[in-house]
């Protein structure tokens, strides 16, 4: 498949075209499995689609145009991610989770499998996002007009699986959302926060450190 405005110094890519042509930016190493769509073009105008050196897009993933990897990035298989997006190096986009466009992503940031992420959000680094974690960016879906606003999650964050966190929250620096807790309020540094709706805790001192892989 013919492609414009290209660069992809060793890319690896299925003959049959992993993209619809575009305009696309790949670094060295990046690996395009069959069936995985980068630059998908929803408006004419759209910007380039740039994928850092050493990433990993797997089958079914959809990558729109006017998004932004960094180096070593993944995703799993059937990720979405939406216009306006960048997302820092080292970072992991974990099977059917959605970045739904207009998303800052730290690096070093794990988004597990069915997670989703509302424009408007801001990911720090090294934030954990457990499987199908939701934030949300509305307070009264189509009940009345307001501005979007998506929650900020500081550097060192964990949610936990299904945990739900509500428009315009900010979660401090390494606090950690527990399972199943919908936040409705912001959540200091280094804090516990568990419950329906969440309770805030002292963080233990087991839990009270950085999210590094080691």
């Amino acid at each position: 498949m013919t492609q414009r405005n290209t660069s992809a110094g060793g890319r690896s890519v299925d003959d049959r075209g992993a993209w619809p042509p575009g305009n696309v930016e790949l670094g060295s190493d990046v690996r395009i499995d069959p069936g995985a769509v980068v630059g998908y073009v929803y408006d004419e105008g759209a910007g380039p689609t740039v994928i850092g050196s050493g990433s990993r897009v797997r089958s079914g993933s959809v990558i729109y145009a006017d998004v932004e990897l960094g180096r070593n990035c993944a995703t799993g298989h059937d990720a979405l991610i939406r216009e306006r997006t960048v997302v820092g190096e080292d970072s992991l986009v974990g099977t059917k989770s959605v970045l739904d466009g207009g998303v800052e992503v730290g690096s070093d940031v794990s988004i597990q499998t069915g997670a989703y992420v509302p424009p408007g959000t801001v990911l720090g680094d090294r934030v954990f996002l457990g499987p199908h974690a939701v934030l949300t960016n509305d307070p009264t879906p189509l009940r009345a007009e307001v501005e979007l606003d998506g929650p900020t999650l500081a550097a060192d964050v964990s949610v936990g699986a299904n945990a739900t966190v509500l428009p315009g929250v900010t979660v401090g620096r390494r606090s950690f959302v527990a399972a199943g807790a919908v936040v409705t309020r912001d959540v200091p540094p280094r804090t516990l926060a568990v419950g329906v709706p969440a309770e805030h805790r002292p963080l233990p001192d087991r839990l009270d450190r950085r999210n590094d892989a080691s």
